[in-house]
């Protein structure tokens, strides 16, 4: 009886998705079966994807990386939020931070308290109860604390994600994998082999001839869906009408002092400028939609507002968001931009990258390719990616921007009921509810609908249960522990000369 197993799987694409999918892939399964990557020299990445959000922390510890290692082999910084300029309304600004807000108070939020004092006029800003808030303002940065005595501290509750360099976190992924087993061909495909009984791809041809064959196949060849789409015809679900940018100009520039440990978006014309903070250099693009700003006004946009000179020409990217209405199709499996694309607001572009490689591993098949399981992975998939589009659409849609039509329309635009649910539940009482497991939580919901100016009409009437002068005298004390414990915090500076400085390079810096 012949054996039901897998034996070879083939990743077509190298760059970030290539790399990461192979990092986990070799983790999981590496003993049992061949991995091989195929990526060309000749083909380059996009590489916006430089900035994260905590969930990066997990693939780290799955894959074995040093955490001090890995931000010096990528330039990389630290990151506690990300802060939004100009979205609600011009000279508006405000940070959706990781980690938490006040303290534990059993069933009730904590921000439920604060919002029946604030709606008094009686307490001030939610930021004053959240130490990576604080700790951005600050420039400050140290990790949480896991000792027992601080298990009730703001320290037990500080979070961090990274900034690095895309292509340089490539590198040291590929290096690791190749130094256990993964085999690299390089080259480009010039065409793709299907089976013309069952549809499902046999194997791809190499520029010089080779065929190399496989039995699971990850595409990870970027926008042009080279298996999923070219080979396949999986087709695509346009979702411009909610999130009608389609460009993006992209350019580094030299780094400056200090080291923020945030990303920064701010609200443009007809879209929105990243600020992405490395040790060599700073990250700078320009996510805009065509109908309404040139190419030649949004690169001049963004330069217009670099803080240092500029370390290359910039380079333009052009995309649809949306997602392939099957993220595994036969025995191929989209992972990164192959399978989707959402802009880069949230920073979750290398999130739904880890995603979609572990959840793989939780429906791995055998030969047969089991339909219900390959549903069941498209179904949860596709979930994820509509949560991310609600929340990134919300940004959009509550705006108060008078100065174009682009933010008019974005804000009396329908939107999908399961955001609109969302919104008119927080107006109402500030509640905010996690839909089973969707990326982002209360805090982050929350954070937003308040920074961009949505106050609700009520608070959890549990709430009154406690006396306000215990709920001021509770507010107040969580207040001054945090400040006092930011203020202790080492700057973001100086925790990175400490434990992760980069070795300068030379020729580095213009990456």
């Amino acid at each position: 009886m012949s054996s039901n197993k897998l034996k070879k799987i083939l990743i077509v694409g190298g760059g970030t998705a290539g790399w990461m999918s192979a990092s986990v892939l070799l983790q999981a399964v590496a003993y049992n079966y061949q991995i091989e990557v195929i990526e060309s020299d000749e083909i380059s990445t996009v590489g916006v994807g430089e900035a994260t959000i905590p969930a990066i922390k997990r693939f780290n510890a799955m894959c074995g990386i040093d955490e001090d290692e890995f931000l010096r082999e990528t330039q990389g910084t630290f990151k506690l939020g990300i802060q939004f300029r100009d979205w609600g309304a011009p000279g508006d600004a405000y940070i959706h931070s990781f980690g938490g807000i006040g303290k534990a108070t059993g069933l009730v939020d904590f921000y439920h308290y604060w919002l029946k004092l604030h709606l008094a006029g009686r307490v001030g800003r939610l930021d004053d109860y959240a130490i990576n808030l604080l700790a951005c303002e600050q420039n400050r940065f140290q990790r949480a604390s896991e000792a027992p005595e601080h298990r009730n501290s703001p320290l037990a509750h500080i979070d961090h994600a990274f900034h690095f360099d895309a292509g340089l976190f490539a590198s040291y992924l590929r290096s690791k994998c190749l130094k256990f087993g993964v085999k690299r061909t390089e080259g480009r495909i010039d065409s793709v082999q299907t089976d013309s009984a069952s549809g499902f791809v046999t194997s791809v041809r190499m520029a010089n001839g080779e065929l190399r064959s496989a039995d699971l196949f990850i595409d990870c060849s970027g926008f042009r869906g080279l298996l999923i789409e070219q080979a396949l015809h999986t087709g695509y679900e346009d979702w411009s009408h909610l999130l009608p940018c389609d460009r993006a100009v992209a350019v580094p520039c030299e780094s400056v002092s200090p080291l923020l440990p945030y990303t920064r978006s701010t609200a443009q014309r007809a879209g929105w400028i990243w600020r992405i903070p490395l040790q060599s250099r700073i990250g700078n693009g320009h996510v805009y939609c065509s109908r309404h700003v040139s190419d030649d006004e949004a690169i001049s946009t963004l330069l217009t507002q670099l803080d240092g000179p500029a370390l290359a020409e910039p380079r333009l990217l052009r995309f649809v968001t949306g997602r392939r209405k099957k993220f595994w199709n036969k025995n191929v499996v989209a992972i990164g931009l192959a399978s989707g694309f959402m802009e880069p607001l949230e920073s979750t572009s290398i999130h739904l990258i880890q995603a979609g490689i572990v959840r793989l591993l939780n429906f791995f098949p055998n030969l047969g390719f089991d339909e219900a399981d390959v549903d069941e992975y498209n179904r949860q998939t596709a979930f994820e990616y509509e949560q991310i589009r609600d929340f990134i659409v919300l940004h959009y849609h509550v705006n108060q921007r008078q100065d174009d039509t682009f933010w008019r329309r974005l804000r009396e635009m329908p939107v999908p009921d399961s955001l609109a649910r969302k919104i008119a539940v927080f107006r109402a009482n500030g509640r905010v509810f996690r839909n089973a497991d969707e990326l982002f939580g209360v805090t982050s919901w929350m954070q937003v609908m308040l920074g961009q100016g949505i106050r609700p009409g009520g608070y959890h009437a549990l709430v009154d249960n406690m006396p306000e002068a215990d709920i001021a005298k509770m507010l107040t004390n969580v207040r001054t522990v945090v400040a006092e414990v930011a203020r202790q915090m080492p700057s973001h500076d100086a925790f990175i000369a400490q434990h992760c400085a980069a070795p300068q390079v030379a020729g580095r810096e213009g990456r």
